[in-house]
């Protein structure tokens, strides 16, 4: 036994002087482990590159995304504002009586009006260091007073330039210079599953940051709004959160959140933001023109029915007119409600979508070729865009 034991240790003592001599001619000749790993078939070993400051081992793995999002939040969150409004409401006290016609209580006006203040919150994006905001319509509808505070906790009021129902957005504007602005670049890319965070004031607790995805794009047909084109996402989106910022991981502004699947439907993380190409589009024409322009046919209309059999192939869907305004452009043309839309400009139309959007393209007063079926008879004629109406409830 203690033969075997000195063994060991003598295998051991080699095994260890073996080791400090290689570690030493690899220190000094370095080819030489190049030339080992040759013969045995193992590849070298590949250099990782880093960026400045940046330590190796924290150096993120392929495809992996940043430990930290803090630079996108400092880089963003001074451009995004709280919004606080107010309004005058009146209303009579109600009082109930028995009906006995409808066997239950009804409800009759009382005494004198009374008035009181309404308040409302939101969130904005500076978009000029001059003073403009985006931010939703529904925010600032019917206010009366509407004040800012901004990322460094000064309060200021600010005033309506204009706002966009069919989109759910408005512009305001506040006094100073030299502010915080957002960057516009229309051009961004976005695709599914790229890492947003969406910056506001979820029930007036302060400026807040929530991450998620990008869980769709160019969603519509939700009835949230005339013209949609929603970016989806699963970033967390509350009350007071409407009109705030959809930045990437970088913490370029990529949309204006404007609504939230109520978890009362069943829905879990489905949120809504208006693209920022739109954004812009309509902030440009709103300082410009006090409102959206766009051009507007005269009409209501719906997706067309598809018929027992199915459509011809090759054959668009159209959409199929519901209702014709007097007086307008579609009316003074003779086009009638039960008529079925094709194309406009040589243009496809296979939803109401594509319709609305085509003619809110186009300016006031262009003249445009619509093609559709009356009957199932082909037509083409030729109209006159006019503007179109603000909403009744702008």
């Amino acid at each position: 036994m203690p033969r075997l034991l000195d063994t060991l240790a003598f295998a051991a003592r080699s095994a260890i002087a073996g080791l400090a001599v290689a570690f030493v001619l690899m220190m000094l000749r370095p080819e030489l482990g190049d030339r080992l790993r040759e013969r045995i078939g193992v590849a070298a070993p590949v250099a990782v590159a880093s960026a400045p400051g940046e330590s190796i081992a924290a150096a993120p793995g392929p495809g992996s995304g940043p430990v930290s999002y803090r630079d996108a939040v400092q880089r963003a969150s001074p451009s995004v504002v709280s919004i606080y409004t107010a309004r005058v409401v009146t209303e009579r006290p109600i009082q109930l009586v028995p009906n006995a016609t409808f066997q239950r209580f009804s409800g009759i006006p009382i005494g004198q009006p009374r008035r009181r203040l309404q308040r409302a919150l939101g969130s904005g994006v500076i978009v000029s260091g001059d003073g403009y905001v985006l931010t939703n319509h529904h925010v600032i509808a019917d206010a009366d007073e509407i004040q800012l505070v901004l990322w460094d906790g000064r309060t200021t009021r600010a005033r309506l330039v204009g706002s966009d129902p069919d989109t759910d957005l408005a512009v305001l504007k506040v006094e100073g210079s030299g502010l915080p602005a957002m960057r516009l670049d229309a051009e961004l890319s976005l695709a599914v599953g790229d890492v947003v965070l969406a910056i506001g004031n979820p029930f007036g607790l302060g400026q807040t940051v929530t991450q998620g995805i990008v869980s769709g794009l160019s969603r519509d047909r939700l009835n949230l709004s005339t013209y949609e084109n929603f970016i989806q996402t699963d970033a967390a989106i509350n009350e007071g959160n409407s009109g705030g910022a959809l930045v990437n991981a970088y913490g370029e502004l990529v949309g204006i959140n404007t609504f939230v699947l109520s978890r009362m439907t069943g829905a879990e993380g489905i949120g809504f933001a208006i693209p920022l190409a739109t954004a812009k589009a309509v902030l440009e024409q709103i300082i410009a023109h006090g409102v959206v322009v766009r051009g507007w046919l005269g009409l209501e209309y719906g997706d067309a029915p598809i018929l027992p059999g199915g459509l011809a192939p090759g054959t668009p869907r159209g959409v199929a007119i519901t209702g014709v305004w007097p007086g307008g452009p579609a009316d003074r043309v003779g086009l009638r409600p039960g008529d079925v839309l094709l194309t406009l400009n040589d243009a496809p139309i296979e939803h109401q979508t594509d319709l609305r959007d085509l003619e809110a393209s186009l300016a006031p007063g262009a003249d445009v070729v619509v093609g559709g079926l009356r009957a199932g008879v082909p037509f083409s004629i030729e109209l006159r865009l006019a503007q179109r109406p603000r909403p009744r409830s702008a």
